[in-house]
């Protein structure tokens, strides 16, 4: 994403204490984390070398499709309580797998689960991103 933005200039250092100085990603989350894009487990942690879950994937989506200005709203009508494993989803993730279900970014794993809490696979992450940017063309 940060990446789509033309990598633009980063205002502050890292609120993340576990993001290393001059890492390849250093930019990039900083950039996320000042637009809101992105938060930490906590104040100080990012945990950058851990997997990333459907719904933080999906909760990263809906951030940023907010700060582009997009309909996030799309979805917000969707009912996730259809999938067996709905109440898996954490609460911070409700409305950003909404928008996800909703906006066609994320399918179920199966046509009646979510698997929110399973990581998300780089062939899952590239078909998201990739519908995500020619939905909003």
């Amino acid at each position: 994403l940060y990446r789509a933005e033309g990598e633009p200039e980063v205002s502050g250092e890292a609120p993340f204490g576990d993001v290393a100085i001059k890492s390849y990603y250093e930019k990039a989350v900083n950039w996320a984390a000042e637009k809101g894009i992105v938060s930490g487990y906590d104040a100080n942690k990012f945990a950058p070398n851990s997997n990333i879950t459907r719904q933080q994937m999906a909760a990263i989506m809906y951030r940023y499709a907010k700060y582009k200005g997009y309909d996030a709203s799309v979805g917000k009508d969707t009912n996730i309580l259809s999938y067996d494993d709905a109440s898996d989803v954490s609460e911070y993730a409700m409305a950003a797998m909404q928008y996800a279900v909703g906006s066609g970014l994320i399918n179920g794993k199966t046509p009646t689960t979510l698997n929110p809490s399973d990581n998300a696979t780089r062939a899952e992450t590239s078909a998201i991103l990739k519908r995500f940017f020619e939905a909003n063309k």
